[in-house]
C-alpha cells in the first residue's frame, strides 16, 4: 500500500464519509487472510520485501478485539458459508479469520490470540510446505538479493544485472525481478530459484522445513474446536498456469494426502496466489467438483448475499504488514475502499 493510499484511508477514516455508507457497503460480513503472524512481523527495516506478509501477534489481536466492538460474529469459513446459503438475513456480519500455508508461527504466535478471543480460524495447508520440499520463491528471491552485492543473472530470456549493495539497490532489483519470475511456469520457476540459490549457498529446502508447521503440530492444532485446516493445493501452484490434468491433479492430491495425515477430509480451499491471473471460473469449478464445499480466493472486497452462488470464489481482506494501523482497518471494513476498487460490483468471479 503506497503513502497517497494509506493517506486517503486515514481521511476516510477521520472524516467520517466511508461509516456512513458502511450500513449498504460493508455486505454480510468478510474473511481476513493472513500468512505470517511473528513477533515483530512486517515492521523490519531496510531490505524486507516480504514484509507485507507479516503482522505482528498484538496486531493480529487488535484486530480482532476491533471487529468484536464493531459487533461482528466471530464464525468459521464453513459457518460463514451456511449463512451465505440460508439467503436470510443476519442480526450481525460475521467475520472469518484464515492463514494461507502452514507456517509454524501460524502454530506458536497466531493459535494463542485465537484461544484468547475464542476466535475460529482456518489454515489452508499445502502438503509440499509441510514436507519441507516446497521451493518458496518468493523467500528465496528475497535471500538471493540479501546476500549479494550484485547481481548478474539470466532469467526468462532477459538480463538482470546492477548493484544490490544498498537496501534501496536490492529493494528495486527485487521490484525488478519479481513479476518475471512469479510469471515463470511454474516448473522452469521452481527449478530457476533453486539453482540459483544452490549457487549462492542457500538451502531452500532447508528453510522451508524451518518455516513450516510439521505434520505433529497441523494434527495437534487441527484437534482443537476452533480450527479448521484447509487445502492449498500440493504445492502452491498457481492453477491457471498449469493445464487442467495438472491443476486438478493438484487440488485432490492435497485434499486426500491431508485426508490421510489428520483422518478428515478438508471441505475448505484456498487458491495459492488467489489473484485473477492465477484462478478463475474454471478452477473455480474444479474446486467444486472435487467436493469442496467452500474456497476463498485474494480478490479484495466483502462477502455479500450474492455470493451464495459463488462459494467458490470467495474475496477477502488482506491483513498484511503495510498496513497494520487500526484505524486503517475500520474504514476498510467499512467496504467503501473495496466498492470503489471493484466499480461497485459485489461479486467479481471473471
Amino acid at each position: 500500500m503506497s503513502a497517497y493510499e494509506k493517506t486517503v484511508l486515514k481521511m476516510l477514516h477521520y472524516s467520517g464519509a466511508a461509516h456512513l455508507l458502511s450500513p449498504w457497503l460493508r455486505g454480510s460480513g468478510v474473511v481476513f487472510m493472513l500468512h505470517h503472524v511473528l513477533p515483530g512481523g512486517g515492521l523490519a527495516p531496510g531490505f524486507a520485501p516480504n514484509a507485507g506478509l507479516e503482522v505482528t501477534p498484538e496486531f493480529l489481536d487488535e484486530v480482532i478485539q476491533l471487529v468484536k466492538d464493531k459487533g461482528y460474529r466471530l464464525v468459521s469459513l464453513d459457518e460463514a458459508a451456511d449463512c451465505l446459503k440460508s439467503g436470510k438475513d443476519q442480526a450481525a456480519p460475521f467475520a472469518v479469520f484464515t492463514l494461507d500455508d502452514g507456517y509454524r508461527d501460524n502454530y506458536e504466535h497466531a493459535w494463542p490470540v485465537f484461544r484468547a478471543h475464542g476466535c475460529p480460524f482456518t489454515i489452508f495447508v499445502a502438503p509440499d510446505i509441510a514436507d519441507g520440499t516446497c521451493a518458496l520463491w518468493w523467500r528465496g528471491l528475497e535471500f538471493l538479493i540479501a546476500s549479494s552485492e550484485s547481481i548478474d543473472l539470466e532469467l526468462a530470456g532477459e538480463r538482470f544485472s546492477g548493484p544490490a549493495g544498498t537496501p534501496e539497490e536490492k529493494c528495486g532489483m527485487f521490484q525488478r525481478m519479481y513479476w518475471p519470475l512469479r510469471n515463470c511456469p511454474e516448473t522452469e520457476q521452481r527449478e530457476w530459484i533453486k539453482t540459483a540459490c544452490s549457487a549462492a549457498g542457500i538451502d531452500l529446502d532447508a528453510y522451508c522445513r524451518e518455516q513450516a508447521m510439521s505434520w505433529d503440530q497441523i494434527r495437534t492444532i487441527n484437534r482443537d474446536p476452533l480450527c479448521t485446516i484447509g487445502a492449498h493445493t500440493m504445492g502452491h501452484h498457481a492453477l491457471k498456469k498449469l493445464d487442467a490434468g495438472e491443476a486438478m491433479w493438484e487440488i485432490v492430491a492435497s485434499r486426500d494426502r491431508i485426508a490421510v495425515e489428520l483422518g478428515e477430509t478438508p471441505q475448505t480451499f484456498a487458491y495459492p496466489y488467489g489473484d485473477e491471473t492465477s484462478a478463475g471460473p474454471e478452477e473455480f469449478e474444479m474446486v467444486r467438483q472435487a467436493g469442496f464445499t467452500v474456497a476463498v480466493t485474494t480478490r479484495k472486497g466483502m462477502v455479500f448475499a450474492e455470493h451464495r452462488d459463488h462459494l467458490t470464489a470467495l474475496p477477502r481482506f488482506s491483513l498484511n504488514g503495510d498496513y497494520q494501523q487500526c484505524e486503517l482497518t475500520d474504514v476498510l471494513l467499512t467496504g467503501a475502499p473495496f466498492a470503489m476498487y471493484n466499480r461497485l460490483q459485489r461479486v467479481v468471479t471473471a
